[in-house]
């Protein structure tokens, strides 16, 4: 009889440690678009797309609503992670953070780490102090000027490419190329005469003008056309997949649309969610 039980025992012993140990597996395995809540690296200083409110204090944009409505289609809840540009891509690489949504540009050079779900168009603008804009009527009047941007973005980059198509090999001077930290240095540099104008994505412009009474007037149009996306990890296809899916619902049932609209980007919309620039 006790031999019985306790062949019984042993046996609801082993059967419960294989239990336990499968369910830790599937845990582990389990896809971050299953988890209840999701980790977001956000830097929130960049508006309209996220900042803080001074009222507030809370965090507010348009990537902040269309996060929290991506989540709610996929049935998790966000926790926004408030870090440094230059840290974004390590933390989602490193698994601190399960996406990146912060306004990044999806560049190929980026796309070694992360795999980018695009949900808007963007591209790099020029734009100077509106009492200034008489100087600035033709985009070739920047040559040889000084023109900030944020390093720690593609701008200043983009910026001296367009400088050598358009300047140099016209034989005009070069753009200067001033590096600021971020586009509220650049505005700060602009209205101190530091520099002659600046470049920030130009779905931005609109909204700042809003803020400080037309300051500032752009010169010609965007001069690259880039996607704006969502960050993941390239090893969690899940994730990644179950955010474009998601994108493509809001698309189609209007509340995209109408997010866009709420912060005045409705111009940038995408017809259709992209991974990596492409449908």
């Amino acid at each position: 009889m006790k031999a019985s039980i306790l062949t019984r025992t042993l046996a609801a012993v082993a059967f419960g440690a294989v239990a336990l140990h499968a369910s830790f597996a599937a845990a582990q395995a389990a896809p971050a678009a299953a988890k209840h809540t999701l980790n977001v690296a956000i830097v929130p200083n960049y508006p309209p797309f996220e900042y803080k409110d001074p009222a507030t204090d809370k965090l507010a944009g348009f990537d902040v609503d269309l996060g929290e409505a991506l989540a709610a289609k996929l049935g998790a809840k966000l926790n926004w992670v408030e870090t440094s540009f230059d840290q974004m891509m390590s933390a989602v690489a490193t698994q601190r953070v399960d996406m990146i949504l912060s306004g990044m540009t999806d560049l190929p050079t980026r796309r070694d780490a992360v795999t980018f779900v695009d949900y808007i168009e963007t591209g790099p603008q020029f734009y100077t102090l509106k009492a200034r804009a008489g100087e600035f009527a033709q985009m070739g009047a920047l040559c040889g000027k000084r023109v900030g941007s944020s390093r720690r973005t593609s701008f200043p980059d983009n910026t001296a490419a367009w400088s050598a198509e358009n300047c140099v090999k016209a034989g005009k001077p070069a753009i200067v190329v001033v590096g600021t930290d971020g586009s509220s240095d650049a505005r700060m540099q602009l209205r101190q005469n530091r520099i002659d104008a600046a470049v920030q994505g130009g779905e931005t412009l609109p909204y700042q003008n809003s803020l400080e009474q037309n300051a500032y007037a752009p010169v010609g149009k965007p001069f690259l056309s880039q996607y704006t996306g969502i960050g993941v990890a390239k090893t969690n296809t899940a994730l990644s997949s179950a955010l474009t899916t998601a994108l493509n619902q809001m698309i189609a049932d209007g509340s995209y649309q109408k997010i866009l609209t709420k912060w005045g980007l409705q111009e940038h919309a995408v017809s259709k969610a992209m991974v990596n620039g492409t449908h």
